[in-house]
């Protein structure tokens, strides 16, 4: 178990290595790329503003060179830039949205907005200096939130995989315990067969015939045991029971049949109410549940079970115990298949019991609270 573990915790921090590579590798990567991207868009700007000077200057410049400078500032298309004078009139504008520049107002704050991003270049011209205000362009910003893009892609594979291997892992293990589970019912089949032939045939022998019932008792408790492995892994049928009646014989059944240390309450706020269950599946679940508890409190303590119906949606049933309680760490694993902190056994009872009451139910069990001072309550939720 401990080498199981530790192989999982290994595999478990493997995983989160390689992701955060993939994560590191993908940052670094991409700001590099924002980053020469950045210093490109900030030459084409300053060529922009040498294009401007050059043009305005007094030397005397052929006209390829007129064409070739023209060519740069018309060159920038992507680039917000706004060419402002030494006392704030607005210039030019270039690559700025049309209703903004059409908006003298609007135009003013975006030019403010640009100023204050500390991205300018001065501009010395025959009659002053202007100024080039630019901002990184659309591009330019996409690209930043590119590397959480890609990370949020990596996480959302990540998941998606281990969601998928999980289903095909519980399928296996959930057709796994149903087969078991028939087989199981096919191997007490005969000999409990036999079993009830005796019962009938000891009923006339001059015998104590409360013994014999008793017997019976266990047979038919068999049967109904057989009966519910059959039913497993198959469609569950569900019918109009009376619930309050079906607990009260589990409980007065089981409280026989466990340490007398352990005081059994069984409580409700109705004497009747109709529900559409499988008796033998619920009955199962109920006795699974109290079997448990008893272990935990190692034969001496109180078990209480409350059924309430003042939910409007849900029908509450309650198993509680006094015993050592839960430890936290295994509170998200006691549903698994195979899982067992007990020295014997297969670990398929609360399995079972989830998968009886969440799949042929259409409810929910979980444990409500658990403590090693107070012991701990299952609680299941049917719908009315």
């Amino acid at each position: 178990m401990v080498n199981f573990l530790i192989k999982k915790i290994k595999n478990r921090w493997t995983g989160y290595i390689i992701v955060f590579i993939i994560f590191g590798v993908t940052i670094w990567s991409s700001n590099k790329i924002v980053y020469e991207l950045k210093i490109e868009e900030h030459k084409r700007v300053e060529n922009y503003a040498k294009s401007l000077e050059l043009l305005s200057s007094s030397e005397i410049l052929d006209l390829e060179t007129q064409d070739f400078l023209f060519k740069l500032i018309k060159d920038n298309n992507s680039i917000p830039v706004a060419l402002v004078d030494e006392k704030g009139n607005i210039i030019d504008t270039k690559n700025i949205d049309e209703r903004i520049q059409k908006d003298s107002v609007l135009l003013k704050k975006y030019i403010n907005e640009l100023k204050k991003s500390d991205q300018s270049i001065e501009i010395k011209l025959i009659n002053g200096k202007n100024y080039a205000y630019f901002r990184n362009s659309k591009l330019l910003n996409q690209l930043k939130y590119y590397p959480i893009a890609i990370f949020v892609l990596i996480l959302a594979f990540f998941g998606f995989t281990y969601w998928y291997l999980k289903t095909i892992k519980d399928t296996e293990k959930s057709y796994l315990w149903a087969g078991m589970a028939k087989e199981t019912a096919h191997q007490i089949g005969t000999p409990l067969s036999s079993l009830m032939g005796w019962v009938e045939l000891l009923k006339f022998e001059e015998i104590d015939q409360s013994t014999v019932l008793e017997i019976e008792k266990d047979v038919n408790r068999l049967k109904d045991i057989v009966d519910r492995f059959s039913k497993i892994g198959s469609k569950s049928e569900l019918s109009k029971n009376d619930i309050i009646l079906i607990t009260k014989q589990t409980v007065n059944y089981i409280s026989k049949r466990i340490s007398k240390g352990i005081e059994v309450n069984f409580y409700t706020d109705v004497e009747q109410f109709i529900i559409n269950i499988n008796p033998p599946l619920y009955s199962w679940v109920i006795e699974n549940l109290m079997k448990n508890a008893a272990d935990a409190m190692q034969n001496k303590g109180v078990l209480d079970i409350f059924i309430s119906t003042k939910d409007y949606k849900y029908l509450e049933i309650t198993v509680a115990d006094t015993g050592s309680g839960i430890p936290a760490k295994l509170k998200k694993r006691i549903f698994e298949p195979g899982f067992t902190t007990k020295k014997r056994g297969w670990g398929l009872g609360l399995s079972l019991a989830k998968r009886i009451i969440n799949e042929y139910h259409k409810g929910k069990i979980f444990v409500n609270k658990s403590s090693k001072e107070t012991g701990t309550e299952f609680k299941i939720l049917l719908k009315k």
